[in-house]
This record gives C-alpha cells, structure tokens and sequence, in this order.
C-alpha cells in the first residue's frame, strides 16, 4: 500500500502484491509487460472464491473516490465481475462489467476518518474477475490509461527510483528459470561460478512446473531425472537443487525487461520484483538466455528466426511450399474430477461461444508430470467421424492449442483466456448433454498460466535442420546429444480454432543427434549463449531441439562454454574453435556427476571430429 499526499489532495494506491490476505484470489503476474502491473485474478472455476482483503492507511479524514484497475475480459457477457469494499462501506459498482479492457474504472465515494481501513474484494462468479489496483483520493482524477504514462505515474506515487538499484556483480546470469534455466543455473554453479537464476515465475521449471506439469522428454540422464524428480506437492526437485549450491542466487518473480549492452556485449540485465516494483541491476560478463523467447538476443539487437521457413529456404523436405507465418501455440492444462454428489455449473455462453459444441474433454494433466489422460466425452464425440486420422484421436493434452498467428509476445493473455473460454465451454456441454451420466462431474483444476509454445529463436553461427537430424550430420564442435521425434503441430481445425487440425509425430530411426556449440551462442553477441527451444534451429528441427531434457543439455553445455569463456577470456566462437575438447570434458563431467550416467556422452554414438580438441 502506498500513501501519497500533496497540499490539495490525499491518496492511497493499493495494488494487488498489497493483498496479503487473497482468500480465493490468486496472484498473476504474467502479463505485467502487456497490460503494466501484476493482478489479482478471481479463479473459482465458476464457484465465487473468497474475499481478498488489503489494509489501507488513511491519514486524513475526507471523502474519497475509488478508482479500480480491471477488465472486462468478454465485453458481450461479463463474466469476471466484483465489487469492492472499504472499511464498511460497500461500494454499489459492479465492476468487470463495463466492456472496456485495461482500464481504471469508477466505483463510487466513500467517507473515511484517519486509520486503518480494509479494502475488500468480493468475486460474484467464479470466473476469471481481475483487479490490477485500487486507487483512493479525495481528488477527482483517476491515474492515467495510457501504458507509459502509467507505468511513470506508479514509479512516483510509489516513489520507486528512476534508475535500476545495484543487483549485485556475478559471473554468470542466467535469464529465465524453466527447465532449461534450472539446468544451467545448477551446471554453472557446480562449476563454482556466481550465478544469478532470473526468472519471472515463483516457482522453477517452466512447462515442467507445478504450474503446468509437463514431463521434460527427450535427452534424459540422471542430471535431468534429478531435476525433474517431483515433490510431494509435484513441484520439482529443480529449485532445492539450485538453492544447495552456495555460489548460485535465485531471484525469483523478475521480469527481464532491459540490457546494457557495449558493442557486441551484453554488460548487464536489468529485471523488474513484480510484487515490489524495484529495478534491479545485475552484472556479468557472460549470460545465458534460457527464456525459451530469445528474450536478450532481442532486447539487445540481435538477429532471431521466426515461423516456418519455406522448403526452398533450408531444402527441408517437411517444411511448407511457402514461408508461414506462424508457429507453434499456447496449451492450457485442465482436470476434471467425479464428486460423490451432483455439482451445478452455471450457464456460460460467453465461453460456448468459442467451444460451439465440442464435448471432448480428453487431454488432461492426471497430475504433474503425467498428461495426455482421459476425459469424459459426450454425445457425437463419443463416435468419432471414422474419416478422422488415427492420431488424432490419442488423447493428447497439445490438441489444445491456440494463438498460433498471434503474437505471443503482446497478445499472451487473449491466448490463455481463449483457451479458458474453450475449457469451460466444453465442460458445459458435456454435462449438458448427457446429464445424467455426468450429474457429478466437477472440474477439478484449470491452469491460469499456459504451457508457452513457439517464439523466435536466435540466430547462431549454425542453423540446424531438418536434414542435420535426419541425417546424422557430423560436426567437428558437437558438444552434446539431442533425442526424440519431430513433433509438428498443424493448425487449426476446422471448426474448433482452440484445437490442432492435425499432428506429426515423426520418430525417425529413433537415434540421437549432435547438437554443435554454433547453435548454442548468438551470431551477433559475444558473450551470449543460449539453451532451450530458442537455439538457433529451423521450426522443423525446432520441433524436437524444444523438448525440455534436450533444453537442459544445451543448458550443461552452455554452462560449461561460459566457464572456459571466464577462464581464457575469450568469447564462445572462441571456445568451439580453441577448447573443444576441454569443453567435452566439462560436459561429459556435468552430466556424469559422481556416478554413471546414462545420458548422451555415454551412448554408442560418437560425437563428431576431435580435430579442433586441445
């Protein structure tokens, strides 16, 4: 909560980390870079969640109005409403109803004596109300709209500092703590050098977390399998891993938005607290991106690949004719459950209104780490049109699928409410038509936070294909193994836009691949390097790289890059081309730390020429 006064006017701004007691609201911080500010997001799968309770200090008696932050989220239906309290004055407004987007919205007057005062919000539906901040004042002008002027405005109400504070001086940053950043942060600090973990997330691993639950496939060994073991609570054991080493620092809930660059280096990262607000800056002579959105390469200038190239551009025999601009969407996780007595949903034709009538719920998360399950199915979806292809009848949680012709970096949070809208549709229309059969049937869990899908990728000295993998191509600086099928998404079906049209899963002969270091460091930066489904590939070899056990090699071999950079100050180009085979080395010790390790360095499969190896 921050107070601010001048000679005409009192004020209070109360924004959504200031809710300590959320009750059934939750904390979303997402879409800070979209729309300016984390939020408070009332998810009660229909059911009206608990109060969310803030404490407000007045410091001067008057009458104040009230302004709330919030969106309609589909202006035709309202879904998302609330009111708010203060004190014990409830305000008449029904907010989230007004069929604007991001935007202050008037709820009333109230009269307040000095002291403490409760501001409360009261969910009326379950689904998906969103207050971003309440601002009291005995003015009458409401905080601007306008993104920038916003964004200035609460740095001075809440008196932030113009500049970044000093977040410290480190050997290596690692941006982004999905599973890939989590490997990397743990090679590097094993390797005994000062890592700062940045990732924007409370929680490590990314698709993989308990926020979404994935299980990381492709190349696998006991370095992953310790990463990946889940928790009782089916978080991963990513986090206590990282924590263990005493040269590593998480900081989690950053949002990178900013570098410091000198000529072709990135000097330091700059990340914003999304619940405080403070900048920080941190230093270091070499970053790795594990942000899976080439989130530096583009903040600093660098050159990135997106979409699908063209046949002709790669002579991929998978790729289309012509160039597309698309690539692979967003994935929203869900879990429907049987209660022991009959459950109510209430009627949402804002959201049949994206699921027409799909009645398929297969592809669920059953838990972290286990998808693809079952689901209820009912009316003609129980007899599946016999034209249909095989595939597409597995019940695969990626069938889900939207936002592949948006742009993920601006339109992150129409994706995930799409894909709300299509969820909760088809809930409803199971149980609408068949009743009976379902009478008990509840959602259980629906994710707010997407599985995230394609973004750009950076541009290295290398770009690997489609024919590299198929083909076994040999590189003289291959550092580690890749495993797994292509796996193409093809959208989007015909009548259901928030579903595949159709899905390749190309095993190919089954064998690994090299993955070689030009495709781990930026071709622009010299103190970039990169891992996780952003490395510089095609979206055809991008369709297996991305699996999240092979992102986390990349991650060891990034991580063992930027050690030989620190110690022969040089730059990664300079590493595949003087200190290969100390690099092999490295890699081969990470991911065999202590015991035997079934990962790729020990396969039959030889890495390519030791020509350059010193």
């Amino acid at each position: 909560m921050t107070r601010g006064h001048d000679e005409a006017e009192h004020s209070i701004l109360v924004q959504a980390a200031d809710f300590d007691r959320r009750g059934g609201w939750v904390f979303d911080s997402q879409f800070e870079h979209e729309m300016g500010a984390p939020y408070l997001l009332a998810h009660g799968l229909g059911s009206p969640v608990r109060d969310a309770r803030a404490s407000a200090s007045v410091g001067a008696h008057g009458s104040y109005r009230v302004w709330v932050r919030t969106k309609d989220w589909v202006p035709a239906h309202h879904p998302g409403r609330f009111t708010v309290a203060v004190g014990r004055h409830a305000l008449p407004v029904t907010l989230g109803a007004n069929g604007r987007g991001w935007a202050w919205e008037y709820a009333g007057t109230v009269e307040l004596a000095p002291g403490d005062h409760d501001v409360v919000l009261h969910d009326l539906t379950g689904f998906d109300a969103r207050c971003d901040a309440v601002f009291l004042s005995t003015g009458d002008t409401p905080p601007p709209d306008d993104d920038t002027e916003l964004r200035a405005w609460r740095r001075r109400v809440r008196g932030l500092p113009d500049d970044p504070v000093d977040g410290g001086d480190f050997d290596v940053i690692v941006v982004g703590g999905g599973f890939s950043g989590s490997a990397g942060a743990l090679a590097a600090a094993r390797l005994g050098l000062r890592v700062a973990l940045v990732h924007d997330r409370p929680v490590l691993g990314g698709n993989a977390s308990v926020e979404i639950g994935i299980t990381p496939r492709g190349e696998t060994g006991s370095f992953v399998d310790d990463l990946s073991e889940r928790l009782p609570d089916g978080d991963l054991r990513a986090r206590s891993l990282v924590e263990a080493e005493l040269t590593a620092s998480i900081f989690l809930e950053h949002r990178v938005f900013g570098v410091v660059t000198e000529g072709r280096r990135v000097t330091a990262v700059d990340a914003r607290d999304e619940r405080s607000g403070l900048e920080r800056r941190f230093r270091a002579p070499i970053v790795i991106d594990c942000s899976g959105t080439a989130l530096i390469g583009i903040l600093a200038g660098a050159r990135t690949l997106f979409g699908n190239e063209a046949a002709s551009e790669y002579d991929e025999p998978t790729a289309p004719e012509h160039r597309l601009e698309q690539h692979h969407g967003h994935t929203l996780f869900f879990r429907t459950h049987e209660r022991s007595e009959p459950t109510v949903f209430p009627e949402v034709p804002w959201a049949t209104e994206v699921s027409k009538d799909y009645a398929n719920l297969n592809g669920q998360l059953v838990r972290p780490g286990l998808d693809n399950g079952s689901g209820p199915v009912a009316g003609a979806f129980r007899h599946p049109d016999p034209a249909t292809r095989r595939r597409m009848l597995v019940p695969a949680s990626h069938f889900w699928e939207y936002g592949q012709w948006l742009d993920p970096y601006t339109q992150g949070e129409h994706i995930r409410d799409h894909l709300l809208r299509a969820i909760y549709g088809t809930f409803a229309n199971v149980k609408t038509l068949e009743p009976d059969e379902y009478a008990n049937l509840a959602l259980d869990w629906v994710a707010f936070v997407c599985a995230q899908g394609e973004f750009r990728r950076y541009l290295g000295d290398h770009v690997l294909t489609e024919n590299d993998i198929r083909e076994h191509r040999r590189f003289d600086d291959a550092v580690v193994m890749n495993s797994g099928p292509f796996c193409l998404h093809y959208p989007i079906d015909e009548k259901y836009d928030f579903r595949l049209a159709d899905w390749k899963w190309d095993t190919r002969d089954g064998r690994p691949f090299e993955i070689p270091l030009r495709c781990l460091y930026s071709a622009d930066l010299d103190n970039v390097l990169m891992a996780g489904k952003h490395i510089s590939v095609t979206h055809v070899a991008g369709s297996v790289t991305k699996f999240m056990g092979n992102g986390a090699h990349h991650a060891v071999a990034a991580a063992a890059a930027a050690s030989l950079c620190l110690t022969h100050r040089c730059t990664p180009r300079d590493v595949g081309n003087l200190h290969l085979g100390a690099l092999r080395r490295i890699v081969a010790d990470l991911l065999r730390p202590g015991h035997v390790d079934d990962g790729p360095l020990d396969r039959p499969v030889p890495l390519g020429s030791t020509a350059r190896e010193t």
